[in-house]
């Protein structure tokens, strides 16, 4: 047998402070952004319109920031999680410069931690991954967690180390685009009268609509970040796991429950972090997406009297409407609906 195809690595493969670099630099184009909102239907006017944007600083619609989360995220696959069980978290996430069409994103990454499962087959590997641009600039800077299968269960575990992790990104660490100007930001073309002023902690938000998840869509998305996870892709070795079925990718289920989130937060404009996150229970192909949001804190950007930050707690759930907000039980355990409870922040105007 040739030796020249890549297995990827499999959980005693890695080792603490392992330097990844990831391959094939991807060039983002008009086609993945009309493709992106094909698959989503996002309707943020500063990622849809060059016009509005510009009328903001910018130098157009900027890429959707979780496009960019995809595809920094796809260039990790084959070395970090093609033998995954399930990718589990992420953490102290932030989005520095803006992508546009025509920029060139590469990424690398740094083993973090590793811990063994007390089954022996599997472990949790903790890698700190790095997109760049063509200049060298940071477009996204995350950590994040998988449960990735042995290839030999005979091999030794490594001592544990569990990486210390934020628990949210401070509003001082937020990256404002440069050349920002929400002075004619126009809430009549975005969709919404209401401002980061009309937000407070502790307020839940049901999103309303549903999206259903079809079979060649997700996998189309997938391949569009070219993240090849076998999970996701080969029915026939899914044939032999436990579900029996080809698992959505999670990142597809945050893009939908950030486009849902449009209705009631139609003016977060930008994501700026990745505070934390959790994919709970498993989604297929049929399965219908609803999403409520919380707001767990209204934050002041230093230096800046026309955007606030809201740090939101968006909670997707599959196969049952979202008004009466699933969540947990009173034994701490999350309701079986429940696919994703994502921890993020973003950027929205203030009213003067």
């Amino acid at each position: 047998m040739s030796e020249k195809t890549n297995p990827g690595n499999y959980f005693e493969d890695f080792w603490i402070g392992q330097e990844l670099v990831h391959a094939t630099p991807r060039t983002v184009t008009e086609g993945d952004v009309s493709l992106y909102t094909a698959l989503y239907g996002s309707r943020f006017a500063v990622q849809s319109s060059d016009v509005f944007a510009g009328d903001l600083g910018l130098a157009g619609a900027p890429v959707d920031d979780l496009l960019v989360f995809h595809l920094v995220f796809g260039k990790t696959v084959p070395e970090v999680s093609l033998n995954a069980v399930a990718n589990l978290g992420y953490a102290g996430g932030v989005f520095g410069a803006p992508v546009y069409p025509g920029d060139t994103l590469s990424t690398t990454s740094k083993v973090i931690g590793l811990k063994e499962n007390s089954n022996g087959k599997t472990g949790v590997v903790y890698v700190r991954s790095v997109g760049t641009n063509q200049s060298g600039e940071m477009v996204l800077d995350y950590a994040r967690w998988v449960m990735v299968r042995k290839g030999n269960a005979d091999a030794p575990a490594p001592d544990p180390v569990a990486p210390e992790l934020p628990g949210a990104v401070a509003a001082a660490d937020l990256v404002v685009p440069a050349g920002l100007d929400l002075a004619a930001y126009d809430t009549a073309a975005a969709g919404s009268p209401y401002l980061w002023n009309d937000y407070e902690a502790g307020e839940r938000i049901d999103h309303l609509d549903g999206m259903t998840i079809e079979e060649a869509e997700h996998m189309l998305a997938t391949r569009l970040y070219q993240n090849t996870a076998k999970v996701h892709f080969d029915q026939f070795e899914a044939n032999g796991g436990r579900f029996k079925r080809r698992l959505v990718y999670g990142g597809h289920i945050i893009s939908l429950a950030r486009a849902l989130s449009f209705n009631g937060l139609a003016n977060a404009f930008k994501v700026a972090a990745i505070n934390g996150g959790a994919h709970i229970n498993p989604t297929f192909a049929g399965d219908t997406i609803y999403a409520w949001s919380e707001v767990q804190e209204c934050m002041n950007i230093p230096g800046r009297d026309d955007a606030g930050a809201l740090r939101l707690r968006t909670v997707a759930i599959k196969n049952r409407p979202s008004a009466d907000h699933p969540d947990k039980t009173d034994l701490g355990e999350y309701d079986e609906s429940v696919v994703l409870d994502f921890d993020y922040t973003v950027l929205m105007p203030c009213r003067a």
